[in-house]
């Protein structure tokens, strides 16, 4: 492969990083001077233009290969430019929340370190070798910390990044060491040649290699913090309340869809064939019982703990938590029917959480503060803003027709269709559905706070920025179309997995 048929695999990358050498350039040469709003208006039109660029780029572009031949270290093909699609559109919305920001006056720096965290989730999502998705996770966290820091003014930015960044530490090494036992066993870092060496020598009986089953761990304790799954969760609640409200949206939305894509292929692909069963008094060894404990865990935690929170922030930090356990559903039922509805699912949660802080960062410019106190009576103050936010809690709630209940619908019962003879994922799809039931009620405490409680004596009306006003209307849009006509989303998924293993 010559270097310009390389050159035109990482186009989008290539255009991402031009973006940020610009937005630096601009700002620190050209506008330092001026007043931050325009700063943020040019930085803002410039990362946009960037993203845009891009993802046009990745709409027209045919091309599919494998750099070097069968490697993994950069896999391009429908499916993975389809998934860098939703990064970017997702990247978008975030930059046009930061654009009545005043948590910062660096602003360029900011950006930059947007489209960085941008770029490492494309290079992750193109990865099936285990040294490159290493790499990207890297680049990946390293700009979250920065980025949940960013508030210098609010000692809770500080504390949560600092928190992030030990336990993002602590993952690293967790995950740098089980992929190097990976290695060691089977003596290659492309997924499916380490599929290949452990179906010949890893599984013995029903026996795992001791080694093989640390290096499970090690994998999935790594993978788990950057899901934000139980055990691996406690820097989530501080990092989605410290941080500036659009880091916080980037890392509950494009994060989550990265970090789930590569782990369903870290699972389903490197460790084919030591699957195990997490089936009902059927359990055997494997990753499939493994992750089935994490999932148990985050949909039990992170649905009652959010019960008692009196922060948005951290009801929906909780609430990701628990939408994580229904995700790792699809991962468990390994399934290759399961993936569609799993991006389906990831897709349109990253859409929606973006519009919840959205809202979110609205009410704090005006009241103060993330609490429910402050939603109090919203729907007489701003009717427009208040509607959007019924649509994302109501969809994250999984009420029809709105995007999440066909998410759950799908992913439920391809999680259930995996094994049509014995049902042996039935305990805990039954377990998902009652608490879902069970997410219900937080979500409404924060409608009936917006609809029902009275606002506080002389409670000026709520000002949305022009800018914010659009994104968030054009996200509840996106919900409630993806909910009514979810084939628009699910067959374009299914057609790109379709094309990418032909």
């Amino acid at each position: 492969m010559s270097y310009l048929e390389l050159f035109k695999l990482v186009v989008p990358e290539t255009i991402l990083v031009v973006a940020v050498l610009v937005v630096l350039a601009v700002d620190l040469l050209v506008m330092r001077e001026q007043p931050v709003r325009y700063r943020l208006l040019l930085g803002g039109a410039i990362t946009c233009m960037g993203c845009v660029a891009a993802f046009l780029w990745l709409g027209g572009s045919q091309l599919q290969a494998n750099f070097p031949d069968g490697a993994g270290l950069l896999v391009v093909d429908p499916l993975t430019n389809l998934v860098k699609q939703v990064v970017l559109a997702l990247t978008v919305f975030t930059v046009v929340l930061s654009l009545d920001s005043h948590f910062t006056e660096h602003v360029g720096e900011y950006f930059a370190l947007l489209l960085l965290a941008t770029l490492g989730m494309m290079f992750l999502i193109s990865s099936e070798d285990v040294l490159m998705i290493f790499l990207s996770l890297e680049l990946l966290s390293l700009s979250l910390y920065i980025l949940t820091a960013f508030n210098k003014r609010n000692i809770r930015s500080a504390e949560a990044a600092l928190k992030y960044f030990l336990f993002g530490g602590m993952a690293a090494a967790f995950t740098l060491f089980g992929l190097s036992l990976l290695y060691g066993l089977t003596g290659a870092t492309n997924l499916h040649q380490i599929a290949d060496a452990l179906k010949g020598t890893a599984v013995k009986s029903h026996f795992i290699d001791p080694l093989l089953v640390l290096a499970l761990v090690m994998v999935v304790a790594g993978f788990g913090f950057k899901i934000a799954a139980v055990p691996f969760h406690l820097w989530a609640p501080d990092a989605y309340q410290g941080a500036p409200t659009p880091s916080a949206a980037l890392i509950a939305s494009g994060s989550k869809v990265a970090s789930f894509f590569i782990l369903a292929k870290v699972m389903m692909l490197g460790f084919a064939g030591v699957e195990g069963s997490g089936a009902w008094r059927n359990f055997a060894s494997g990753w499939v019982p493994l992750l089935t404990v994490v999932a148990l865990g985050s949909m039990v935690v992170g649905n009652l703990v959010a019960i008692v929170q009196s922060s948005v922030r951290r009801l929906l930090a909780y609430s990701a938590i628990a939408q994580g356990g229904y995700m790792l559903l699809a991962i468990i039922a390994h399934d290759p029917q399961t993936f569609p509805s799993l991006l389906y699912y990831v897709a349109t949660y990253g859409l929606t959480i973006v519009g919840a802080f959205g809202v979110v960062a609205v009410v704090e410019e005006n009241a103060g503060d993330d609490h429910l106190a402050a939603f109090a009576g919203l729907s007489r103050r701003s009717p427009v803003l208040s509607f959007c936010m019924l649509i994302f809690m109501l969809s994250l709630a999984g009420i029809p027709p709105l995007a999440g209940f066909f998410g759950k619908f799908y992913l439920f019962t391809t999680a259930l269709n995996a094994d049509p003879q014995h049902f042996g994922l039935l305990w805990l799809v039954l377990l998902a559905i009652g608490l879902s039931a069970v997410s219900l009620y937080y979500y409404l405490m924060v409608l009936k706070q917006i609809y029902v409680a009275e606002p506080a004596a002389h409670g000026p009306v709520v000002a949305v920025p022009f800018a914010s006003q659009v994104a968030l209307t054009l996200l509840a849009l996106g919900v409630v179309v993806l909910g009514c006509a979810p084939s628009l989303l699910l067959d374009t998924f299914q057609a790109a997995i379709r094309l990418a293993g032909s």
